[in-house]
């Protein structure tokens, strides 16, 4: 009994060493944990601060942050004064981070606010950010003021460089915030102080600053080019900070479209601010009052070498006879501003000087507006001649007249096509009755109507070059319709080569000019060209759908027809891809029979003879053609 009674009295004094260990270890965590964060209210998580709570507040500190709340200033004042008889620490937190001054800014206790920015003992911290949130205007003038104070003295707590916050991301500045809030006065108060928000870099930037940045927090890289362009995006931003905030908006309206194609994680943040920006434009647009005002926006000229500036359209102004060039509208078309070229102010001024030279012409009955047209469109060739000969007459100048100019454009197309229908059924040949000599001529000449074909053709490519010259190679590759006349003149070009060179074989190389065309090259000149002929007529005649643009009820179509051609194309590389898979799978099932049938069909003689017909048929439709 004693040797059990002496185990147990030993069991129990390790066990209590035991835990005396435990605490004292305990205790020197504590100790060394309170020597780390000794003085420190916040707690830095990446750049995020977050308040400590070291347990309950003292009762002095919440009769202190109580009487802040219910706007006490008197309570406040004598507590302040005290604060070191007291044991208060003027800058302590509620357990929600919340310091006096934030609870003055949200309880919008302006006076309290004041008089506690005078105690150089109370740390302004983040004030700033929470006035600015409120959009207290006040509140931000007076921490405004306390900050160039300070700053005017030396060695003093609170300074504001960087601005550390719980609340915010560390790249939020009070101008940011101010801006994601669209307060002008804030923003214009923040502006006149020399507050700035610099251009994020590129998402491809591989600057060492945007690479270290990447590879540290990708997220948070993203997240802060995005509240940047928050920021930049702000009407009230745009407007203060901007000589040109309609282009500012185009231009960055833009931008936010590209950034989204490169981002793709973020693509409707970046499309929701361009979309923004075209209406922040647009509501500049609807500002104006009148015609002449409207004409100042849409014609206003920024200097710069963009070809689109450069680029006329030379239309009356107003009474004054003022040319127009149009400006700011075609920048809007470069940049994609559909809504701000939609707006009722825009097409209204466009409407007025299409219709230039004919007053009236919408409000007429309809009869008289196509007889209208058909006389004009019948007397184009003698309005061009008249152009021609003297452009600044009466009638010469009525090619400055827009719906005229594009009648007589369209008249003259439409005169191509024309011509190239009766090329095409070989007009001129049948009634002179020389076509089967036409059909065996390996130098044909050309003809009176492929004489006047070849007029326009030049009179195209002259027409491309000088549009090349005005809006540059890069703009023109730009509009697919250009691309389609360029192939279309290409192939006409070409066709005119090939037939010149047919002439020269003949009669210079001396070879027959008269040959059955069965007996022909196939790939004589002739028969190229020929072929690159009724390619270019194929182009030649869907050009024409460009004139539908101009239709209500056409247009639209056009523009549908454009996306579901893309759509098309989508789908087809699906359905290629489904086709691919399924002949990879019958091959594998009938690779044995094919072989078959063309080992059998290998010499055998294709004859059409009696009794060999039936291997013929067999071997030519699924012998021969089937397997090789």
């Amino acid at each position: 009994m004693k040797g059990i009674a002496k185990s147990i009295r030993k069991a129990v004094a390790v066990t209590s060493a035991f835990q005396s260990k435990l605490v004292e270890a305990e205790n020197n965590m504590h100790e060394t944990i309170a020597e780390e964060f000794n003085g420190r209210r916040t707690l830095n998580l990446g750049g995020l601060e977050v308040p400590l709570i070291e347990g309950e507040l003292k009762d002095i500190e919440k009769i202190f942050l109580k009487a802040a709340a219910n706007g006490d200033a008197t309570s406040v004042k004598r507590l302040i004064e005290n604060a070191k008889s007291y044991q208060l620490n003027v800058n302590c937190m509620d357990t929600m981070g919340r310091g006096v001054l934030r609870i003055a800014i949200e309880a919008e206790h302006i006076e309290l606010l004041q008089m506690l920015l005078g105690y150089e003992q109370i740390e302004l911290k983040d004030c700033l950010l929470h006035a600015i949130n409120e959009e207290d205007v006040q509140a931000v003038e007076l921490i405004l003021q306390a900050q160039s104070e300070r700053s005017h003295k030396k060695n003093l707590q609170g300074l504001l460089g960087h601005i550390q916050s719980s609340s915010f991301t560390p790249d939020i500045t009070p101008l940011i915030l101010a801006a994601h809030r669209d307060n002008y006065i804030i923003v214009k108060l923040l502006l006149d102080r020399g507050n700035q928000i610099a251009k994020p870099h590129e998402p491809r930037c591989a600057c060492n600053a945007c690479v270290q940045a990447n590879r540290e927090d990708s997220l948070q890289y993203s997240k802060h080019r995005i509240n940047a362009y928050k920021a930049l995006a702000s009407p009230c931003f745009i407007s203060l900070s901007s000589k040109d905030p309609i282009l500012t908006a185009f231009e960055l309206s833009s931008e936010l479209k590209r950034l989204g194609d490169l981002e793709n994680e973020f693509r409707e943040d970046y499309e929701q601010l361009s979309i923004k920006c075209q209406e922040f434009a647009t509501a500049l647009l609807e500002q104006t009052r009148g015609s002449a005002e409207l004409a100042i926006v849409l014609n206003y000229h920024t200097g710069s070498s963009d070809a689109y500036e450069q680029d006329a359209i030379y239309m009356p102004c107003g009474a004054d006879g003022q040319r127009m060039k149009l400006s700011r509208l075609k920048l809007a078309i470069k940049y994609k501003q559909k809504k701000f070229v939609a707006h009722p102010h825009c097409q209204q001024l466009l409407a007025s000087l299409w219709y230039e030279g004919l007053p009236g012409f919408r409000r007429k009955h309809v009869s008289v507006q196509v007889a209208t047209i058909t006389i004009i469109c019948l007397l184009f060739p003698i309005i061009c001649t008249c152009y021609l000969i003297a452009p600044e007459s009466h009638i010469g100048n009525m090619l400055h007249k827009p719906f005229i100019k594009f009648l007589c454009q369209s008249s003259a197309y439409v005169s191509f096509l024309a011509l190239l229908t009766l090329i095409a059924i070989r007009i001129e040949y049948i009634v002179t009755d020389t076509i089967e000599d036409r059909m065996s001529r390996r130098d044909p000449p050309a003809s009176v109507i492929e004489c006047i074909v070849i007029i326009y053709i030049f009179g195209f490519v002259w027409q491309q070059i000088t549009r090349i010259w005005k809006s540059g190679l890069r703009a023109y590759a730009m509009d697919m319709w250009n691309l389609l006349d360029f192939v279309q003149n290409s192939l006409y070009m070409c066709t005119i080569a090939l037939r010149g060179v047919a002439i020269m074989r003949v009669h210079l190389y001396k070879e027959p000019a008269i040959l059955n065309r069965a007996q022909w090259n196939a790939y004589d000149p002739v028969l190229i060209s020929e072929c690159l002929f009724a390619i270019a007529n194929i182009f030649a005649t869907l050009r024409l759908i460009y004139v539908f643009t101009v239709s209500p009820q056409l247009g639209p179509l056009q523009i549908s027809l454009g996306r579901m051609v893309n759509d098309i194309l989508k789908f087809f590389c699906v359905f290629s891809l489904v086709m691919v898979a399924f002949a990879f799978g019958f091959n594998q099932l009938f690779w044995f029979y094919a072989n078959t049938r063309f080992n059998r069909c290998k010499d055998v003689p294709f004859s059409l003879e009696e009794g060999k017909r039936e291997v013929y048929e067999y071997c030519k439709t699924t012998g021969r053609y089937f397997t090789k």
